[in-house]
Parts: C-alpha cells; sequence; structure tokens
C-alpha cells in the first residue's frame, strides 16, 4: 500500500512542477529554464503483463531543444530492488521520448538519502555500460527554513522542507514559519499545502504539531482536512475533559476504557459521558445504555 508520505514526496512536484528548480538552485545544478511543463503519464508497462510506475513524470519545455524530463520518485526506505527500476525508467523514457531525462529521488531520511545517492553502475566487470546517478533530496540538503519572511517567499519549498525533515527536532520550528506564512494567502493555495504537509508527516510525532498548528492558525480555512483537523482537536479536548473528571473523582479507569474514550471521535457521545461522569460511581456507568 502507498504510504501518505510516499504520495506528499512527489505529488508535490505535481502541485508545483517549478519546485523542482528551486531545489535544483538548492542543490547547486544548473539546467536550462523552461517556458512551460507538462505532467506526463506516469505508467511505464510494456506490452507484456510487467507493470512499472514511476511516481511523478514531468516535462520540462525550453526554447532551444524540446527540454527534458524529471522523473520523481519517493524512497521512504534502502530497497535493493530499486535501482534496476530506476535504469529501467530512464533507459525506457530516452527511448520513448527521446528526451534527457533526469531522476529525482525524494528521501526522508539520511541513511536511505545517502543509500539513494550511489550511482548504480550497470555492466561486466571492468567496463560501464550504464551509469544512473540520481539528484538526491533530503534531509541532508534540503534548507531548514523557520523565518517567516523566507516561507513566504517560497511555500512549495518551506512544504518540502517540513516533509523532508519530518523526523528531524527543526520541524516543529519549519511547520510554525509555514503556518503563519499561510495566514495572507487565498484558501485555493493554503489547501493543498495544508494536505501535503500533513500527507509527508505521516504518523510521525511532528503530525501532531502540524495539525494543532492548522487548528489554531488557519482556523478560518475551511479545507476536508483543516475541518477534520478541528474535530479531531475537539475531540481529544473533550475525551481529556472526561479523563480529567473521572481522575478528580478518583475512579479507577482500565486501560480499555481510556482507550475506549480517546479513540471516540463523535463529540455528543464524549459530552454525555462527561455529564455522567460527574456523578458516575464507576466508569462502567458510562456506558449504561449501549
Amino acid at each position: 500500500m502507498v504510504s501518505s508520505p510516499h504520495e506528499a514526496m512527489h505529488r508535490i512536484f505535481q502541485e508545483y512542477p517549478e519546485l523542482f528548480f528551486r531545489v535544483s538552485e538548492v542543490l547547486g545544478i544548473d539546467l536550462p529554464r523552461p517556458h512551460s511543463v507538462r505532467i506526463l503519464p506516469t505508467d511505464l508497462t510494456e506490452s507484456r503483463p510487467v507493470e512499472r510506475r514511476v511516481d511523478t513524470l514531468l516535462h520540462f519545455e525550453t526554447e532551444s531543444d524540446g527540454g527534458f524530463l524529471v522523473a520523481v520518485e519517493a524512497q521512504g526506505r534502502k530497497d535493493p530492488g530499486k535501482p534496476g527500476s530506476w535504469a529501467y525508467y530512464v533507459t525506457y523514457l530516452y527511448e520513448k521520448y527521446g528526451l534527457p531525462p533526469l531522476l529525482l529521488v525524494v528521501c526522508q531520511d539520511r541513511a536511505t538519502a545517502d543509500w539513494a545517492a550511489v550511482p548504480v553502475r550497470i555492466g561486466p566487470a571492468g567496463w560501464t555500460t550504464l551509469l544512473v546517478h540520481p539528484l538526491v533530496v533530503g534531509p541532508h540538503n534540503m534548507p531548514v527554513i523557520t523565518d517567516v519572511a523566507d516561507a513566504r517567499k517560497d511555500l512549495s519549498l518551506t512544504a518540502l522542507s517540513a516533509i523532508t525533515h519530518a523526523s528531524d527536532p527543526e520541524v516543529g520550528a519549519i511547520l510554525k514559519a509555514l503556518s503563519t506564512a499561510l495566514r495572507d494567502e487565498p484558501e485555493s493555495l493554503v489547501n493543498p499545502v495544508i494536505e501535503f504537509v500533513a500527507q509527508g508527516l505521516g504518523k510521525r510525532p511532528a503530525s501532531e504539531i502540524w495539525r494543532n498548528l492548522v487548528a489554531v492558525d488557519l482556523s478560518f480555512y475551511t479545507s476536508p482536512l483543516s475541518e477534520e483537523i478541528r474535530a479531531q482537536g475537539e475531540a481529544r479536548r473533550a475525551a481529556r475533559d472526561v479523563l480529567t473528571v473521572l481522575k478528580q473523582r478518583g475512579l479507577e479507569v482500565p486501560e480499555v476504557v481510556r482507550e475506549r474514550i480517546t479513540d471516540t471521535q463523535d463529540l455528543e457521545l464524549l459530552h454525555l459521558w462527561l455529564v455522567r461522569a460527574v456523578t458516575a460511581s464507576s466508569t462502567d456507568e458510562l456506558f449504561c445504555d449501549e
């Protein structure tokens, strides 16, 4: 199953193709500037029944020639089978489109990034028939953007900064700068950024930081995710209220009961349990009619 961080690490380039050039500038790579860009189909399957799909495929067109392709791959861990797939991708794309391909691999940890950056040499001993040299993005080379002014200048790069630094101590400051920078932006721009960052953080502790920031700093936006975040925040607060009353009254709260309360998203039900918690003689009375 494709994970949410996996989706965010490559789909952000579909939403903001120009982000690739900000990334290449950060990495010191000088590439010809395009006048347009197209998102191409990602299906690289041949007529034989072997399915191969690159994560995101972009075609940057330039004035002087046909431009070049950028295949974006999101890589969450080391995978011994991937280098062979990457070699297939670039040779297939070169053959199909007749354009020079560039492979961009996006990672969220240094070990995976170091592994992905190793050139893949294919050929017999003493001769390299094919060399695949990915351009790798990760926490080791993406900027830590914590200044609001810098974040406002480049929202998509700041979102990628948060995603690639999802497990780093600095991520909280990045997320705060981003949420502050988004306050003055139109909803059509804010909503995709909220979604990508939430997906990219996955289930890491930073996801809770982002949810709290969205609930407070961006409370006036009404994207499906922001609404979900606010609802979940209200449910967590209501659950804490129930548990606080039970604790103050000296009632024993078994772990199964605690989990039932904290896992509940129904605000009306949590309110009912809160009312009952005030007079209940045991936690069983919270659920007396269920």
